[in-house]
């Protein structure tokens, strides 16, 4: 797949466009369902890049249905049965969308990002260093950078506006946010989903090491997953066979972009600089990758 192939942006006039984020745009189809297409844009330090990841936003597409299919057992959620020939009549367009969309059901979010780490690694590890903590939840001492944690660990944050940084809060903020029922109800089902998920990815090679979650809910108060599950843009995906302890282990997403952003005089801050061929034609690889090897059978 190619730049000319790639999908930056999409554009269906007969739907109207509710959200243009930083990957996903979202149209509204009707009273009960929407319309998610997950672009090939990428985002870095929270600045939309420039240039495209041809393939993208199928991978992602494609990966987070494989895991809503896995986890259904657990959790309900926000797909629907509504196919998308009803939503997008037109062939052509359905074509330029190729894997890149998915007809969900409306649902109301909720304001936390449930966050579940299972290895000490970025701001967690940054913490740790400091404080002997992560978000407040203290770890044994003498733990190295990318250690397996004695288990996985729930460290929720805020949901920021675009351009803005989410915030790691403590679990007692959820209670205040959700009330105390439904704030152990979203971390019981976030470890649950994690723990079951990255015990499946190991035996494929891959190390999930943290995710989020995000979570909404119906008019009866029932729980759903929404958004994307266990991505490599939602989740840090380790290649299992060159995992040691002690470093920061190569990554199935868009480090390698944020790799070759820090090497540059940038502010990190709109615009985003342009990436040269071989990084973008790197980074499809990685997404690919990942996806190839937690779908094989």
């Amino acid at each position: 797949m190619t730049q000319s192939d790639a999908l930056f942006e999409s554009n269906l006039p007969h739907l109207k466009l509710l959200n243009r984020g930083k990957v996903r745009d979202i149209y509204d189809v009707d009273q009960d369902h929407m319309l998610i297409i997950t672009s090939d844009r990428l985002s870095a330090f929270d600045v939309i890049l420039p240039q495209p990841i041809p393939g993208k936003g199928e991978v992602l597409t494609r990966v987070a249905n494989f895991w809503f299919e896995r986890t259904r057992g657990i959790i309900p959620n926000h797909i629907s049965g509504k196919n998308l020939e009803e939503v997008v009549p037109d062939a052509s367009q359905r074509a330029i969308l190729g894997d890149r969309a998915m007809v969900v059901q409306k649902l109301k979010p909720l304001p936390v990002e449930a966050i579940v780490r299972g290895y000490l690694i970025g701001s967690g590890w940054k913490d740790y260093q400091k404080s002997g903590n992560v978000c407040g939840i203290p770890l044994p001492e003498g733990l190295q950078q990318a250690d397996k944690l004695p288990e996985a660990i729930y460290t929720p944050s805020t949901k920021a506006a675009i351009g803005e940084h989410d915030e790691n809060i403590r679990f007692d903020k959820t209670v205040d946010l959700l009330g105390r029922e439904l704030a152990e109800q979203v971390r019981d089902v976030s470890l649950r989903i994690y723990t079951e998920s990255a015990a499946f990815a190991l035996k494929k090679g891959i190390i999930i090491a943290d995710t989020k979650f995000e979570f909404g809910q119906d008019d009866e108060g029932n729980l759903y997953l929404i958004d994307e599950a266990l991505t490599p843009d939602s989740s840090r995906f380790w290649p299992a066979d060159q995992y040691r302890p002690g470093i920061s282990p190569p990554s199935f997403d868009k480090q390698f972009v944020r790799d070759y952003l820090e090497t540059l005089e940038w502010d990190k801050t709109p615009p985003g600089p342009e990436l040269p061929k071989e990084v973008i034609s790197k980074t499809a690889e990685k997404y690919l990758e990942a996806e190839t090897r937690l779908t094989a059978s």
